[in-house]
């Protein structure tokens, strides 16, 4: 296992090389005379627990090299490419999205691209502070500011719609409630008009003998039912009628 992430062949001040371990650590830059070392993290993937990074290293005659074998200004542009075509997939993906399930994988897939393309424009910028002459890092520099706001206008406009989608479910979830409400209580009122009658029913169907002769008449059995009718009516009124406080 190499001793840090340095390639061997780098001709880099101890200094440097000190500082520098086998993990990337933070997104930073280092200045030690004359020689320039940005350490700067990839994209993030989904879930992604440790950042992979890449190293840039501009030398005290201004050329440029990258830990990927490449120049280094071909890896920081390659790498300002990358975090455009995340961010292009994740507006993607906000865009298709509908409800808050959908919204929250974009959601935490667009965190810790905004955290990192933030971090990653403060390191340029500060490198370019730190060395007037790398006039190559201010296209960075500005192509990162963009990036940074580009992030962070996805992750709050994700956040915001997720908290749409979730307000409007929760109305969806309110109004099937309310109606499932007043279904019940529907129910309650025709369960209180026919109870009363359902019960003398089951009460002189089981007591009748055939020596109440009176209930053969048909006034018998209208009164029967009227009576029934207005104990079940009286009953419902009580129990749509609101509690007093």
């Amino acid at each position: 296992m190499p001793h840090s992430l340095i390639p061997n062949d780098w001709e880099l001040p101890q200094e440097l090389r000190r500082r520098v371990g086998r993990n990337v650590g933070r997104q930073r830059f280092m200045n030690h005379d004359g020689h320039l070392l940005i350490l700067a993290h990839e994209v993030p993937r989904a879930e992604e627990t440790h950042r992979r990074g890449i190293l840039c290293w501009r030398d005290t005659d201004g050329n440029w090299r990258s830990s990927d074998g490449t120049s280094g200004t071909d890896a920081l542009e390659k790498l300002l490419e990358r975090y455009e075509q995340r961010l292009e997939e994740l507006d993607r993906a906000e865009a298709q999205a509908m409800k808050a399930a959908e919204y929250l994988p974009v959601l935490e897939s667009a965190a810790p691209v905004a955290r990192a393309a933030a971090n990653l424009y403060d390191v340029l910028r500060e490198a370019r502070k730190a060395v007037p002459d790398a006039l190559e890092l201010i296209d960075f520099r500005d192509r990162a500011y963009e990036l940074s706001r580009s992030a962070e206008l996805a992750y709050q406009y994700t956040k915001d719609s997720m908290d749409v989608a979730v307000v409007r479910r929760a109305e969806e979830q309110a109004r099937a409630s309310d109606q499932m409400a007043v279904a019940s209580h529907r129910l309650n009122i025709m369960a209180a008009v026919f109870f009363p009658l359902a019960t003398l029913s089951a009460v002189f169907g089981t007591t009748l003998t055939d020596n109440w002769t009176w209930s053969e008449s048909p006034y018998a059995f209208l009164l029967f039912v009227a009576g029934g009718l207005l104990v079940g009516i009286v009953l419902a009124v009580f129990v749509s009628s609101k509690p007093r406080r």
